[in-house]
């Protein structure tokens, strides 16, 4: 599978988890360039508190385009800090 935004891979890996029809990236699969820390979180009441990340490519941001859970509650244990995406970036094969 692969991420892609602003004509760039920013996340690519044949080992995504499918969750809620998001495909979730293991964080070794980032372009890690493309990212940058956000003090955005929500909450799910399955997965618990999720935080985000902008993705910047070729001077352009897409703030909090992706999303990640580093303490997952237990049904969602395994998707702890996989990465998956939303707000126009493509997820294909």
């Amino acid at each position: 599978m692969k991420a892609m935004w602003n004509g760039k891979v920013i996340a690519e890996s044949d080992d995504t988890i499918v969750v809620e029809n998001n495909h979730y990236f293991p964080a070794e699969a980032l372009e890690k360039a493309c990212f940058e820390n956000s003090d955005t979180t929500s909450s799910c009441f399955w997965k618990g508190k999720a935080h985000y990340y902008s993705v910047s490519v070729d001077g352009k941001t897409n703030k909090d385009a992706a999303w990640y859970y580093p303490d997952p509650k237990p049904k969602a244990n395994k998707i702890k800090n996989y990465v998956a995406f939303w707000r126009g970036v493509e997820v294909t094969e």
